[in-house]
């Protein structure tokens, strides 16, 4: 496994599909497992402990999302999802019940790789107990806790995220469009209103206790943290 930079399991009824995945991560120093059904991969994930697991919604008998609520207790393995356009609704449900992030048919194998790495890296991080810092702001990624000047500040799972994401790059804007891509997934609708909303909602709970206001508003362009 040395030579190996994480072993992928790849689920997917269609044959082309799992035999490009599989040359194309193999190509790039991934070791690769494939799997043609739920059922398929649930009896692979009882022997191999995979570092990441690219799974098809839509398969004859038990389809990823069942696969997911069977297994969710199981797995602490990042998912990223391979989904239709049409199934829109199916991918949000796959989101909410663990998945990770998700590439929609046709997709690019660049695309699914840099996805790949990113969620390898962030679950990387979070396995080392990583903390993020920026002035008196602490969060803690392997047990979704922040802290300001050492006192907790209780965030939902959407602002959570709004501050990682700032946190990552401390200073740098990011717009309304890339807020909403990485905190509520590319092609779900969301208006770009909601992002402004969970914005004050983040400012609000992270001043409760005193201190500025870290958010800084971009005019036209968006937010940072810094």
């Amino acid at each position: 496994m040395d030579k190996y930079k994480a072993h992928i399991l790849v689920v997917d009824d269609d044959d082309g599909i799992r035999s490009l995945v599989k040359k194309y991560l193999n190509e790039n120093q991934f070791l690769v497992t494939t799997a043609e059904s739920a059922e398929d991969a649930y009896e692979k994930i009882k022997i191999i402990k995979f570092d990441l697991i690219v799974l098809d919604i839509m398969m004859p008998g038990k389809n990823g999302l069942e696969f997911i609520q069977d297994n969710k207790k199981k797995l602490e393995t990042p998912i990223i999802l391979l989904t239709a356009k049409g199934e829109a609704n199916e991918r949000v449900e796959g989101l909410e019940i663990g998945a990770d992030d998700y590439v929609s048919k046709p997709f690019s194998v660049v695309e699914l790789m840099a996805r790949i790495n990113a969620q390898l890296r962030r679950h990387s991080a979070a396995l080392a107990g990583e903390k993020l810092t920026y002035m008196d702001i602490e969060l803690h990624s392997d047990t979704h806790r922040v802290f300001r000047n050492g006192t907790e500040v209780k965030l939902g799972p959407t602002e959570y995220r709004l501050l990682s994401f700032f946190m990552e790059r401390p200073g740098r804007v990011r717009s309304r469009e890339q807020l909403l891509d990485h905190v509520w997934g590319r092609e779900i609708y969301v208006e770009s209103r909601t992002v402004d909303v969970h914005i004050g909602r983040l400012r609000k709970a992270l001043t409760k206790n005193g201190g500025d206001d870290p958010i800084r508003t971009v005019r036209g362009s968006g937010y940072s943290i810094g």
